[in-house]
């Protein structure tokens, strides 16, 4: 893969999650829960928009969690890190975010996150 495709397989996937925020945006004034995804890890912060800071944050390469999650699949530290968020947010006094998939789909890792933060109390 050359520079410029390079560039370009890059400003897709940028117009892509761009997209997503600007219809949250739109129709949110609640904080968006944002995931960004790796190959191996994943993580998710609770986003203020409007202040322009970080009211909570999880990833799976915490040192308290890395330990928990040893030896369980993708999926499953997906599904720890959401029940995490939700803990952590609701303790930030937050209970109702605009879910924020960035440009991944809503499926597998995502998916397993968010139904996570649902059953911890999260509302979105």
């Amino acid at each position: 893969m050359d520079h410029t495709q390079q560039k370009r397989k890059w400003r897709r996937r940028l117009r892509k999650a761009r997209s997503v925020r600007r219809r949250l945006r739109a129709v949110s004034d609640r904080p968006r829960l944002s995931v960004n995804r790796s190959l191996k890890h994943i993580s998710v912060q609770v986003i203020d928009d409007r202040q322009g800071c970080t009211l909570a944050a999880a990833s799976d390469l915490e040192p308290s969690l890395r330990e928990e999650l040893a030896g369980k699949s993708k999926t499953e530290r997906a599904a720890a890190v959401g029940a995490v968020i939700a803990q952590r947010a609701t303790a930030a006094g937050v209970t109702a975010v605009a879910f924020d998939r960035g440009r991944y789909l809503y499926h597998g890792r995502v998916k397993a996150l968010a139904d996570a933060a649902r059953e911890g109390g999260l509302k979105f």
